[in-house]
């Protein structure tokens, strides 16, 4: 196995670098996808409440649809990771 790289650096004890402690929460159009397909979801669960409205379940299905499709085309799968 090979020997890793060892590097030092010259930084005070105990402080972290600058990014250390930000957090990334995603682009914005990662949440605009995920939010419409959620409530596609949701649609499509209130459809079901007390008797099935297939209408009102398909509107949710479309919905949803087009929230996924809005995150392929974003890319967001590969490119938001924490």
């Amino acid at each position: 196995m090979a020997e890793h790289a060892v590097t030092r650096t010259t930084a005070q004890p105990g402080v972290a670098a600058p990014h250390a402690g930000e957090h990334f929460n995603g682009r914005k159009i990662s949440w605009v996808g995920v939010v419409i397909t959620c409530v596609g979801f949701i649609v499509g669960a209130v459809a079901f409440y007390q008797h099935v409205h297939w209408w009102l379940f398909w509107v949710g299905a479309a919905v949803s649809v087009v929230g996924v499709i809005i995150l392929i085309a974003a890319k967001t799968f590969s490119e938001d990771w924490y």
